[in-house]
């Protein structure tokens, strides 16, 4: 649940108001002061006789008050019966009845001195869930641990499913959808198990509503679609000696081409946009007070918002393919790769409103860049790549071609020309909001203490020199940093996570023990004697966790960002040095009581964030594997899961949004990763060579080394 956001200084307060009246002076000023026209017909008014024929300046299509009117008698009819919203308490009482019903099965199970025979009755006796015969005996044939991934399963499935809005008369359909939503990762006969247990918890959470129905029915008189009025570029829209009526001057206002003296309406008008953004502002700000309280990220969303108004404004009288060529999507796309996805759909919207404002085709400019910024910002992407870019340049060109050529289509004659070149103008439009966003990118991410996918690139370099220190120094790191670094970049790319910051992440987060090499088994030779053999347990511990502050200080001497250096000091959290811990125990026969933990616990914090979450997790993996090799995928999977639930049950995993489907998404590309790194090696045979010719079987020997197998 979330908590209330805490309340802020009155000076923060003070500073809030005055950027946002500053600003919103600001915006007025533009919207008002820069015409977004080139090109009026003078004042005509209706019952006025027209002295030139008056073309239409582009294409337009814009909503008839007047022919929309005509329409409002047909709304009753198109409206359907209205259902209630899902009742999420609804939800919320099945899966507790599941729950219920699985702790009683968990109890059934565990009663050592009940017969098979007796375990099936109880089962039978469950209220609200009729298990088959093959069902009950297969849940008692489950060991715990399958049992545990059922119970898990059921529930995660249920939720799922109860996150629906399910109607009275469609429960039926939905319950023979239930095995679809099943973990493939299950085996057949317990996805059976988890479908049956489900399917009897699945229940109605809406129902019709006369009262909501007859709301809409009144509602739908004031929401008829309007009529929408198309002219083609060039076409006639008064002839010269027309009497100029009241759908002409609705059409010439349209065009911007009646535009009047500018008097208190433009004012208000723009005034009500500018009250209505800065409304939105301030609702964000409360809702997001952490975002909200970066001062350098308030400042330079206004920067960019007031630089896109204006800049926009000014170019959109310029030509009439102006307003497709200037790129307003880089905006959107600026702020969320560099603040937040919210921020960037919540922001762009009044930017563009204000933006478009006053022009003849505002209609088709809004939906024009809208949609370009929503499919730029919400489409599939992995922001770390410098080639997203372009995709999401040329995704924002295609949407908004085919935005113009929706409403040229809808035109009563298609003029394929215009078409065609206003087309051409948008993918020439995508690929400078791929340049535009790459390049003010790279300029103020510094700022905000963030890191561009260039640093990143720059950072994975094998050349980089806190790298080819590492390598040096403590050749063994190296390698295990590597091997982190490809076990929690595939894992990052499976849960959508930076695959990028965490493969960079990685590669740095055990820097620390270039410092020390030797205090680290990765990096002593075999037979060479242990450096923490002969010293207390507390100063072996001290030697090991200084890595995390010896890394932070060389992290710090080379200038790595702030998200690099959190994988260096998160990477263990709060843990203990487990092995050292466990002797100074031994040596005060078990009393912990005499020994100060603090000694032996890593500085922290606990990962922030799923990246270093998931180098935590990798590291700890990687190295229990490596120590204990285990022979088979069984003994793999074990040694992985276990390393994982222990992690989740010290609440190293707290601080981070991770999922309990992210955390099997991350065991299986653990499993998936390492069975390729630690797999099985071919076992030689032995020739049986007599013993005379010794001489000549070392030759051969020397000369046919075995294979690459044996490597």
């Amino acid at each position: 649940m979330s908590s209330r956001p805490e309340k802020l200084p009155w000076q923060r307060i003070i500073f809030l108001i005055f950027l946002l009246i500053v600003s919103s002076g600001a915006v007025m000023a533009i919207v008002i002061f820069t015409p977004t026209i080139s090109f009026t017909a003078g004042d005509l008014q209706t019952g006025d006789v027209a002295t030139q024929d008056i073309l239409a300046p582009s294409a337009i299509s814009y909503d008839s008050t007047v022919l929309t009117e005509q329409q409002r008698e047909n709304a009753l009819r198109s409206v359907s019966s209205k259902y209630t919203q899902a009742d999420t308490n609804i939800a919320r009482q099945q899966m507790e009845h599941l729950r219920a019903a699985l702790a009683y099965i968990t109890s059934v199970r565990a009663d050592e001195y009940a017969s098979e025979e007796q375990k099936l009755t109880d089962l039978a006796a469950l209220q609200g869930i009729n298990l088959s015969q093959d069902t009950a005996l297969g849940i008692l044939d489950l060991n715990e641990l399958r049992w545990t991934s059922v119970q898990q399963e059921a529930i995660v499935v249920l939720e799922q499913m109860m996150r629906n809005t399910i109607r009275e008369d469609r429960v039926d359909d939905l319950l023979r959808t239930v095995p679809n939503l099943v973990s493939l990762a299950l085996p057949a006969e317990q996805a059976v198990i988890v479908a049956d247990l489900v399917s009897a918890f699945i229940a109605p959470n809406s129902f019709y509503s006369e009262n909501l129905t007859e709301a809409a029915r009144q509602q739908a008189l004031e929401a008829v679609e309007p009529i929408i009025v198309s002219f083609a570029a060039g076409e006639v829209v008064i002839q010269r000696g027309e009497v100029v009526s009241e759908v002409d001057v609705e059409a010439l206002r349209h065009m911007g081409l009646a535009q009047p003296e500018r008097g208190w309406q433009d004012f208000v008008s723009t005034g009500l946009l500018v009250l209505l953004s800065a409304g939105l502002a301030i609702i964000f700000i409360r809702r997001k007070p952490v975002r909200g309280n970066n001062t350098s990220s308030l400042l330079m969303v206004v920067f960019l918002f007031l630089a896109f108004l204006g800049l926009g404004r000014l170019t959109m009288p310029m030509h009439v393919l102006a307003p497709y060529l200037f790129p307003l999507s880089a905006y959107a796309l600026l702020i969320a790769s560099l603040l937040s996805e919210e921020l960037a759909l919540i922001s762009v919207m009044p930017l563009i409103l204000l933006t478009v404002y006053g022009h003849p085709d505002s209609g088709v400019l809004f939906l024009f860049y809208g949609v370009s910024s929503l499919f730029g910002v919400l489409i599939p992407k992995r922001e770390q790549r410098i080639t997203t870019y372009i995709w999401v340049g040329v995704t924002v060109a295609a949407t908004g071609a085919a935005i113009i050529t929706t409403f040229h289509l809808i035109q009563p004659e298609i003029n394929l020309v215009e078409l065609a070149t206003q087309a051409a103008t948008t993918l020439l439009n995508g690929l400078i909001v791929a340049g535009v966003t790459v390049l003010i990118q790279y300029l103020l991410a510094p700022i905000l203490g963030q890191i561009t996918p260039l640093q990143l690139l720059e950072l994975s370099r094998p050349d980089n020199p806190l790298l080819e220190y590492l390598l040096r120094n403590a050749p063994g790191t190296y390698q295990h940093s590597l091997q982190v670094a490809n076990l929690s970049e595939q894992a990052a790319e499976r849960i959508d996570a930076d695959s990028l910051l965490t493969r960079v992440g990685a590669l740095y987060h055990d820097i620390g023990k270039a410092q020390n090499p030797y205090f680290f088994i990765e990096n002593q030779i075999p037979g060479q004697i242990d450096t923490h053999d002969d010293i207390d347990p507390a100063d072996s511990a001290a030697f090991i966790i200084k890595h995390v502050t010896d890394g932070l200080i060389l992290a710090n001497d080379h200038r790595l960002p702030n998200r690099i250096k959190a994988f260096i000091a998160e990477h263990h959290g709060n843990l203990k040095t487990q092995y050292q811990w466990t002797q100074a125990i031994n040596n005060v026969d078990g009393d912990e009581s005499l020994i100060d933990a603090s000694l032996f616990t890593y500085p922290g914090p606990r990962p922030q964030s799923r990246e270093t979450a998931l180098v935590m997790l990798a590291d700890g993996c990687e190295a229990r594997i490596r120590s204990q090799k285990p022979d088979t995928e069984d003994q793999l999977r074990f040694l992985v899961t276990d390393t994982i639930e222990r992690r989740i049950s010290q609440n190293q995993l707290d601080d981070t949004s991770l999922t309990l489907l992210d955390l099997q998404i991350i065991v299986d590309s653990f499993i998936a990763s390492l069975r390729g790194i630690y797999h099985p090696r071919v076992d030689y045979p032995t020739l049986n060579i007599p013993t005379e010719p010794t001489k000549k079987v070392h030759e051969d020997a020397s000369t046919n080394p075995p294979d690459a197998h044996s490597s």
